[in-house]
């Protein structure tokens, strides 16, 4: 009887001896999550990106290959330089003159990405970054795809998007939220499209291809507007 009653005992003074052990234990737990809390807490509110492990691993390692091979990054003073030299940045194509603040045009140290106001009027503004990236994108995948879904279906542009029982329209409204956030991402990240390049594949050239695809569908829904027919069929 004896033995048990001090097997007890130890198992109580056991127990509270245990018990401060494990409140510490606790509070290192605590003090740990409260650590971790404000560092991702301001790594959400910076930005879009997503980093872990400090930017290591297979994925960022990908990432600093492309940056490396495909990147520039595009300072004020190149930004200032060109506007000095470009004679298309000294007046728009309408002859007005860039101005500090105006809506149309502006400079292009305010319109850059890199240099200028990220805010959604900004960004879309007539000369901004957004608008003539996102049409011309659009516009070469809406022609190519016209070029193929006419061949499949002989249905016209229109035809593939109003007609009863078609999927048109909601593919096209899913390829243009799809390349909307991918052409906002980079440009709310302070890059421009003219900071990537790789081999013949330029900014310059992707404008100019996006402006004849424009011209081009512009032309190809008018056309079948007129004779009521498939183009490419």
């Amino acid at each position: 009887m004896a033995t048990i009653m001090s097997q007890m005992v130890s198992i109580k003074v056991g127990g509270l001896q245990a018990l401060p052990a494990v409140q510490k234990s606790l509070t290192r737990r605590k003090l740990g999550d409260a650590r971790l809390a404000p560092k991702l807490m301001t790594s959400a509110t910076r930005g879009v990106r997503c980093e872990s492990g400090g930017g290591r691993g297979p994925l960022a390692d990908v990432q600093r290959t492309v940056d490396e091979s495909t990147k520039h990054v595009i300072t004020k003073d190149e930004i200032l330089r060109n506007q000095e030299v470009n004679e298309s940045e000294k007046q728009s194509v309408f002859g007005a003159k860039p101005n500090s603040g105006s809506f149309y045009p502006r400079p292009e140290l305010e319109r850059r990405p890199e240099t200028g106001s990220k805010s959604f009027g900004s960004v879309f503004a007539f000369d901004g970054a957004a608008p003539e990236t996102i049409n011309c994108r659009l516009a070469m995948l809406g022609f190519a795809w016209a070029v193929v879904a006419e061949k499949m279906t002989g249905l016209t542009v229109l035809e593939q998007v109003f007609s009863p029982g078609t999927t048109g329209l909601v593919y096209f409204l899913g390829a243009v939220q799809l390349f909307t956030y991918a052409s906002l991402v980079p440009i709310m990240n302070g890059e421009s499209t003219d900071a990537r390049s790789f081999g013949p594949f330029t900014a310059k050239a992707e404008r100019w291809n996006g402006r004849l695809a424009m011209i081009g569908f512009f032309s190809l829904i008018v056309t079948e507007l007129y004779t009521h027919t498939a183009f490419f069929h």
